[in-house]
């Protein structure tokens, strides 16, 4: 009997374990073919974020070094997981050692140079190949007939094997989902994973410059079948599954989108779940995508919707092969999305060709008069893209990451190291304060009252909190200091700003002694407690930490609520509808003090370290009855 062994890791950050899905499609395609199926012994080691090369290597060891390993390589883990194959391969030589992913595929000669450990890598889709693999190797063959690889020849030079054509009918892969090859519920009966991983299609129509999606970028989207996509939907109701998060690069362009969406609303309405659905919506928003957004809001169902601008200058949009994109409509978008009373987020990426500081924060705020949710990305230079094979031409300075591969860009022929760095401060800040919805209705309200912009509250509140004795203040310079060098450091920064009321005096020291200055006198008072309601409602991991008690659990539906009462001097949560819609405020408005009920989902605590900011909008509190009600001062 060959053992096989399947390996997948989450991101750093979560504790909890990530739906495997990669590794649940090699077992699935594995248990489908009869000759495999009676010949290999497989199993998955799902590991999660936080463990160690050490870890890794004594679990997978534990069990006796296995026949042949793969291992679903990405760039956060690729360094960890060269050290396990290469302990693997102290235990067992003759361990076959499987490398497939998008961080590896295509990137055989580098992977042997680094790894000696790694006997083939994979670069295409990985299951009909990883199963012609499993059956040379039980021939006793070669893989010299096999596609889409990579081996060591026998002169030692790297071998690439033609191409294998893209999988054109999906449904030919087993489903990991109904085959039962990735479990669904832990020893409880739960859902075991932080959200449930689904693909309804492959492919991208786009060749971003920056993107290397799935190695499918500039290909036409090949799509599962609508009747096993319903049936893994079911599967994952009745599981329990809150949140399904698709792994497709443009959802929401095309009829079988649709179909999806309604199969979600008709399985949720008749298991409870799941209750929100995340994607990468696409670029071009067209009908289609407006009647997909109303269905889900009727429905009730949650998503953050995206504005995947990337860049708001022409310039930079042409370096990045994207301006065939009508992204001109983006503000209009906005304002729908605002007016239907939908979550929206935006993207930008800071550091790309063409773009300069002042670029980017012009449009950063021109993007935040519509939406403040703006997730700033510094660029990564990721293999096989355009702007990886280009880098010479557009200047690039890069070093690769302590703990994982990705290229860290320094500097580029339009921005010298210095302005970088000014700028990689400003988005540890942005991401902390406004992408993680750490703060939201005071960037608006800042605006409308004294002309502040998003950018420049950001950076008002980094330069006071960074001149702050506190020992929380001390933390949260230590991560912006660290933010180039550390991409993990936004994770303890967040769990402070959740968890910490101690965060809430240095933010309302910011507004006593600088922000609050630049309103009028009139507004001042009001703001104030526009940014008090900010505070309270940011997700709540711990209601006694926070000092938000006396809060009661209850129910609503099948989640679990926290309720907290406050009150607060104006109708605040009428002023946050008002500016969010309109962008400004009418006349000063009367004190009335205004009790609100704040219902906060529970379950936080497991993702107050998370930068999944999707996944963190769900917890912000909802203000609720008494509806809300005015009392007497």
């Amino acid at each position: 009997m060959l053992t096989v062994k399947l390996v997948q890791q989450g991101v750093w950050h979560m504790s909890k374990e990530s739906m495997p899905l990669a590794a649940g499609y090699l077992a699935a395609a594995i248990e489908g073919d009869e000759s495999l199926r009676a010949a290999c012994h497989t199993t998955i080691e799902n590991l999660s974020g936080d463990v160690t090369p050490i870890e890794m290597a004594i679990r997978i060891l534990r069990e006796g070094a296995p026949d042949v390993i793969g291992f679903s390589v990405l760039g956060w883990n690729v360094r960890q997981f060269s050290t396990v194959a290469e302990a693997i391969k102290q235990a067992n030589p003759d361990t076959v050692v499987v490398f497939g992913g998008n961080h590896v595929a295509n990137q055989a000669e580098r992977v042997f140079r680094n790894c000696e450990a790694v006997d083939i890598v994979v670069n295409g889709e990985g299951e009909m190949t990883f199963r012609d693999i499993l059956h040379a190797i039980l021939a006793g063959g070669g893989y010299d007939h096999i596609a889409d690889i990579s081996i060591r020849g026998a002169d030692g030079r790297t071998q690439t094997n033609p191409p294998r054509p893209r999988i054109t009918d999906l449904d030919e892969i087993p489903s990991p989902i109904l085959t039962g090859a990735i479990p669904l519920v832990d020893e409880k009966g739960d859902f075991r994973y932080d959200v449930a991983l689904l693909e309804t299609n492959r492919g991208c129509p786009y060749h971003c410059a920056f993107c290397y999606w799935g190695g499918a970028v500039g290909q036409k989207v090949r799509s599962f079948s609508r009747d096993r996509l319903r049936r893994e939907l079911s599967a994952l109701a009745q599981a329990g599954a809150e949140t399904v998060v698709l792994c497709d690069a443009n959802f929401g362009m095309l009829p079988a989108d649709l179909e999806f969406v309604e199969d979600l609303i008709d399985v949720k309405r008749r298991y409870g779940y799941p209750m929100a659905l995340e994607t990468s919506w696409a670029k071009n928003k067209n009908a289609m995508f407006y009647k997909i957004v109303r269905l889900m809001r009727d429905a009730g169902l949650q998503s953050s919707f995206t504005l995947a601008l990337q860049t708001l200058d022409t310039d930079t949009l042409t370096n990045m092969n994207r301006r065939n994109m009508k992204i001109n409509q983006w503000r209009e978008l906005a304002e729908w999305l605002a007016a239907e009373g939908l979550d929206a987020y935006a993207e930008l990426i800071w550091g790309a060709p063409g773009e300069t500081p002042e670029s980017f924060l012009k449009g950063y705020d021109e993007l935040a008069g519509y939406v403040s949710r703006i997730a700033a990305y510094p660029l990564l230079l990721l293999p096989n893209t355009d702007y990886t094979e280009r880098r010479e031409l557009h200047g690039f300075v890069t070093v690769r990451g302590e703990r994982d591969d990705f290229e860290y860009v320094l500097a580029n022929k339009d921005v010298p190291l210095e302005e970088n760095l000014r700028m990689q401060r400003f988005l540890f800040w942005a991401r902390l304060l406004a992408e993680n919805v750490v703060l939201r209705h005071i960037f608006p309200a800042l605006r409308a009252v004294g002309g502040m912009t998003q950018s420049e509250a950001i950076l008002s509140l980094a330069d006071y909190i960074e001149g702050q004795p506190l020992p929380g203040a001390r933390l949260l310079t230590h991560a912006a200091e660290r933010s180039t060098a550390d991409p993990d450091s936004l994770a303890p920064a967040l769990e402070y700003c959740f968890t910490e009321p101690e965060f809430d005096q240095l933010v309302l020291g910011w507004w006593r002694e600088r922000a609050g200055r630049t309103a009028s006198e009139e507004w001042r008072d009001v703001v104030g407690e526009i940014l008090r309601f900010d505070l309270d409602t940011r997700p709540l991991p711990d209601p006694h930490k926070r000092g938000l008690t006396p809060a009661q659990s209850t129910m609503d539906g099948t989640l679990p609520y926290w309720v907290v009462d406050r009150t607060y001097v104006y109708d605040v949560p009428a002023l946050v509808q008002l500016v969010k819609a309109n962008g400004k405020f009418s006349d000063p408005p009367e004190r009335a003090a205004t009790r609100v009920r704040l219902m906060f989902r529970q379950g936080f605590a497991e993702l107050a370290r998370s930068t999944n900011h999707e996944e963190t909008a769900h917890y912000i509190a909802r203000a609720e009855s008494p509806s809300p009600q005015r009392v007497e001062m």
